[in-house]
């Protein structure tokens, strides 16, 4: 905490003397742009869908645009900055956003408007859950306090949950440019409609699915996109631990899982190395389980951007690796 008041304070210096500087270089055109700061890629993609032509005349940062985990992300004095001048800021809200609070009260645009997701979802956001054969992490025990609820941050990984909040995010937008109304709130409904097509892809998919469990050799940020459907699943971790080495009671229960349900397929998410799921599949009856990956979209740069990555394509071959590890 100590780290991010620091950031936050040479932040509000290099606000203070950037606009002492700058004041006779600004254009007048570049101080009028719309300023949007999102954290994660998912938000990031969202607003650039809904502003549409209007993108190029706008101003919208992703800060986790080097592939930066949500989980171990600390702001800089420049995204303090930026999010201290914008119009709308959107971030998740759990845990891993404890910073956000502090940087939100150096804020010099008094009209900022702000996203909460997980506020924006209220009781659909789920708790995290261990189920059986999954390893909990290790809390330093507090006996002062009683345990809050540790809240599922990956509300972004159902399509559901995308529409809403693209909603709210559009009405965002069109208060803070409410001359461009009616071309954003045109563009969310096509987007949304997108959404809710694939949506209904991903049902069709399930429901003529053979299996319908998921087991996952890694973490497991995936809860709502399995609740959406009615799957099952088992995991090594759940969605925001840190584990790396998965215990070998972990490994024969989830590699007996896979032999007992005769699943067709281990799971992982994005990342160079599957160790645990290649671990898994080396201990089951028949070791020839594929090893597949579902993008929880963690790890999107800015490069890939550039690239023309979007949320929907990274939704459409999620849904690709599922109807294979179903059947």
């Amino acid at each position: 905490m100590k780290k991010i008041t620091a950031l936050i304070t040479a932040a509000v210096m290099l606000i203070c003397c950037l606009c002492g500087c700058s004041a006779n270089t600004v254009s007048a055109e570049d101080e009028n742009r719309l300023k949007i700061v999102t954290t994660i890629f998912p938000e990031y993609d969202w607003v650039m869908n809904i502003l549409g032509d209007k993108a190029k005349e706008a101003q919208v940062t992703m800060l986790l645009d080097n592939g930066v985990d949500l989980h171990s992300y600390q702001p800089t004095a420049q995204d303090i900055m930026k999010i201290s001048t914008c119009d709308l800021f959107i971030y998740v809200g759990g845990e891993s956003d404890e910073w956000v609070e502090d940087a939100l009260k150096e804020a010099t645009n008094k009209d900022m408007r702000v996203i909460n997701l997980l506020d924006v979802l209220g009781e659909k956001v789920k708790e995290e859950e261990i189920v059986e054969g999954m390893e909990a992490e290790e809390e330093e025990e507090e006996e002062s306090e009683e345990e809050e609820p540790e809240y599922d941050e990956h509300v972004w990984l159902s399509l559901k949950n995308a529409q809403i909040c693209c909603d709210v995010i559009c009405e965002k937008i069109c208060e803070a440019d409410s001359a461009n109304a009616e071309a954003y709130r045109s563009n969310a409904q096509t987007y949304n409609k997108k959404l809710s097509d694939l949506d209904g892809q991903y049902k069709s998919a399930v429901d003529a699915a053979k299996y319908h469990t998921l087991l996952f050799g890694d973490r497991f940020p995936f809860r709502y996109m399995t609740d959406d459907y009615g799957l099952d699943y088992y995991a090594a971790f759940v969605g925001c631990s840190a584990e790396t080495e998965a215990s070998f009671e972990t490994i024969v229960f989830l590699s007996k899982k896979t032999d007992e349900l005769a699943l067709p397929a281990i799971m992982t998410i994005e990342g160079a190395e599957h160790k645990i799921a290649e671990t898994i599949r080396d201990n089951t009856k028949s070791s020839d389980q594929k090893i597949l990956t579902l993008d929880s979209m963690q790890s999107v740069t800015r490069d890939d951007v550039k690239n023309s990555v979007t949320y929907i394509s990274i939704m459409e071959s999620n849904l690709s690796a599922l109807k294979e590890a179903l059947n």
